[in-house]
């Protein structure tokens, strides 16, 4: 019973914020002919507003939105870069958010790129490195099928600080950044503001979800090995 309602919390916890962000991206997706302009338009506007002339903004690759502070671009899915639409706008308001703390040196977001950088370099190796130790521990000594498994343990442990370092960063961007600029100048009408929180709050949720996921990962990989 009790593996059961485990097993139902780790899927809400996991898939419930995804299924309820999809929902509000949705409801507010629909393109408004009363809004000024895209959400391609309004990134380009806050980047000369706030002196980022040198970001470019771009279609995003794969369509995953997003800021590349080593490339010092903006990019956008399609339906965010050419629509009109509460969410379009909230969304590039945000990606503007991440190139505003590069400008300003925020420091969760440099130590994010650094543990990004470090992540993908130990997980590749990691990845290798535990395979190679589980098969010839296996087949030869207990003692290198232990070190697979560290081996594992402390790729996890990486993952799970890259994605806490991530929170913050995420939500500055969005409460901090994001949502003063969009009530404040004017770019989103009154009436919309609750729906640009919503987003934004449903946005953040996906990386409180993500950060879960990898506890629970690692939490079930130590229970394992007790």
């Amino acid at each position: 019973m009790i593996w059961i309602i485990g097993g139902v919390l780790f899927l809400a916890i996991v898939f419930g914020p995804q299924l309820w962000v999809r929902q509000v991206l949705r409801a507010h997706a629909q393109d408004r002919p009363d809004l000024e302009g895209t959400g391609g338009e309004l990134a380009r506007h806050l980047l000369d507003r706030f002196g980022l002339r040198e970001v470019r903004v771009e279609p995003a690759p794969g369509g995953a939105d997003h800021y590349d502070p080593e490339g010092k671009a903006v990019r956008l899915s399609p339906d965010y870069l050419h629509g009109r639409s509460v969410t379009a706008l909230v969304v590039a308001a945000h990606e503007v958010g991440h190139a505003i703390q590069d400008r300003d040196r925020y420091k969760p977001l440099r130590a994010r790129q650094r543990l990004v950088m470090s992540a993908v370099v130990a997980d590749r190796l990691g990845a290798v490195v535990s395979i190679i130790l589980s098969v010839v521990g296996f087949l030869i000594s207990p003692k290198l099928l232990l070190l697979g498994i560290a081996a594992l343990i402390l790729f996890g442990f990486i993952e799970v600080i890259v994605h806490l370092v991530t929170l913050p960063v995420e939500f500055d961007a969005s409460f901090n950044k994001a949502l003063p600029v969009l009530a404040g100048g004017g770019y989103i009408a009154p009436q919309d503001q609750s729906a640009a929180q919503s987003i934004l709050t449903a946005c953040a949720l996906t990386y409180v979800a993500s950060a879960a996921m990898r506890v629970l990962n690692l939490g079930r990989l130590l229970a394992i090995l007790r």
